[in-house]
């Protein structure tokens, strides 16, 4: 079987990493009120963001890692994910971003970000680390004292109970609860997706993912992307080689997730890998820089890879972070741009202390608005491709008046179709309208992001005027876990590989997969397959 162009099978189920640039949210969101400043002369101003779907905190970042060259506010990030697996690595990957210098140098912070969040297979050393602070957060979010003590910048509290004993379980077989390879065979797993994405073409690997590349990547603005980087990641996983090849062999559990199958007729419980093998990591850092310089080309070829821009990137948002608002050292200085310690003023601690990363509750999107302390709280939204199908008048009535919206497009999804991918912003454009959002005046056109702005006087219809007058932020309404909705799709499965039944996700799932590794399940971009049509209600 081949698997047919414009499928959309190889982004996945589940999302590891942006399909898009890192944002400076501060920059897409509403200025600052000159009178609400004078309102609040001895409070610091506040930005409320609601972001579904960003996955691996890139815009958080780079948001943190920009704040010195703005006004000073207090961030408030609301972050809806639709498993729990990528929520326990938002918080696996900024406890390595907040670490303090004395016990993680940068560099070594930033190559262990890149591997854990991008690589399949991690060195020894890597995986360590990873057990190590997997053990920490999980003796961590049981105990909200402590989780509040060590991690201030940390909120669970709008987390049920069982979904915060399932967070547990996921650091628990990180940390590795289950011993051996054999607990997560990745390369294995790996090289199932592919044959099954693949299909009669898996024998030809390498021209697919060189046309690919060069033909949709390339083309769509990711030029720094060399051949031999996404060529290497489409084999084998890897898409940050920082050392030699034959010391990435211990498999990268954060990349693990459950699922309910259906095996000859029973429902089993699965772990695989369920994410990407068709993009890559390679557009959330890699393709954009402040440094012009590292996106000059010679000859009409980029002096630097991606993954070298990628490596230059992370460092230096770790580095901002770090410093908190210290001017950047001279480029020259390489020593003391490697030791650079915060001023006093912004020290580590009290930089913490100027935001909060709040989870909410699973499937929750569509119940937000029923509380009052979210209704008109928040200046900004974000909302991913993949979540695309959440945006609605209910999320349109959680943004203030005056705020923004930014959509994430399909642009680095390499199996759409160019009709595709327009017919999606068309798509993106009318659900934005009914949500109560109109086209931000001014913008720039872009292929990768949607904006638009609510109006003072949008009032989205369709929704129940009747709310609870609770105010506790805490205490989101949420679906249970058992009705999730789950993106679906019906392909035929690769030979000898049972049909994915229509079940939900089960993210604390920690049985083992079956044989069949082979087992694979669609994109939650699946609404993306054909061009809809403006009369065509979202689906997930």
């Amino acid at each position: 079987m081949t698997t047919p162009a414009g499928s959309g099978a190889g982004f996945g189920s589940v999302c590891w990493w942006g399909l898009s640039p890192a944002l400076d949210l501060q920059a897409e969101s509403p200025p600052v009120d000159p009178d609400s400043q004078a309102d609040t002369a001895h409070k610091t101003p506040e930005l409320d963001v609601l972001l579904l779907g960003s996955v691996d905190g890139r815009h958080l970042l780079r948001t943190l890692a920009r704040a010195a060259l703005w006004p000073r506010r207090r961030f408030n990030f609301y972050v809806l994910e639709n498993n729990l697996e990528a929520v326990a690595r938002h918080m696996l990957i900024f406890s390595l971003a907040l670490e303090e210098p004395e016990k993680m140098g940068l560099r070594e912070r930033s190559e262990a970000f890149l591997e854990v969040w991008g690589n399949a297979l991690l060195r020894p050393p890597v995986a360590a680390l990873v057990r190590a602070q997997a053990e920490r957060l999980a003796n961590l979010v049981p105990e909200p004292d402590r989780l509040a003590e060590q991690l201030p910048w940390l909120s669970l509290r709008a987390l049920k109970f069982r979904e915060r004993d399932a967070l547990e379980a996921v650091f628990r077989f990180w940390s590795g609860g289950e011993r051996g390879p054999e607990a997560f065979p990745m390369s294995r797993l790996w090289d199932s997706r592919l044959r099954h994405y693949l299909g009669s073409r898996y024998d030809a690997r390498r021209g697919v993912s060189d046309w690919d590349l060069r033909m949709k990547l390339h083309d769509r603005g990711a030029q720094v992307i060399h051949t031999h980087e996404f060529r290497r990641w489409r084999d084998t996983g890897v898409a940050f080689e920082l050392r030699d090849s034959s010391a990435y062999h211990v498999p990268n559990r954060t990349l693990a997730s459950g699922r309910l199958l259906s095996h000859r007729g029973e429902r089993v419980a699965a772990r695989g890998y369920w994410g990407d093998i068709a993009t890559g990591p390679f557009v959330a850092f890699g393709i954009e820089a402040d440094d012009q310089s590292l996106l000059r080309t010679s000859n009409g070829q980029p002096v630097k890879t991606a993954g070298e821009i990628t490596q230059h990137n992370v460092t230096e948002l770790f580095r901002e972070v770090a410093a908190w608002g210290r001017p950047r050292a001279a480029q020259g200085d390489k020593e003391e741009e490697l030791r650079l310690e915060p001023q006093p003023w912004t020290s580590a601690a009290s930089a913490r202390e100027s935001f909060t990363v709040h989870f909410l509750a699973l499937g929750s999107a569509q119940t937000l608005h029923h509380k009052r302390c979210y209704q008109g709280r928040f200046q900004l939204l974000y909302v991913a491709c993949g979540m695309v199908h959440l945006l609605g008048p209910e999320l349109g009535a959680c943004v203030s008046p005056g705020g923004n919206l930014v959509v994430e497009l399909a642009r680095y999804l390499v199996d759409l179709r160019p009709e595709q991918l327009q017919a999606f912003s068309a798509r993106v454009s009318e659900l934005a309208r009914e949500a109560g959002f109109a086209p931000q005046t001014g913008a720039s056109p872009s292929e990768t992001f949607a904006r638009f702005c609510k109006s003072g006087d949008s009032a989205p219809s369709g929704l129940d005027p009747a709310v609870e007058s609770e105010p506790a932020p805490g205490e989101v309404l949420a679906c249970p876990l058992e009705v999730v909705s789950v993106p679906r799709a019906d392909p035929a499965p690769a030979t000898g590989s049972p049909r994915l039944s229509s079940q939900p996700q089960d993210s604390s799932a920690e049985v083992p997969a079956p044989p069949q590794e082979a087992l694979t399940t669609e994109s939650p971009a699946q609404n993306l397959e054909s061009a809809p049509t403006p009369d065509q209600a979202p689906h997930p």
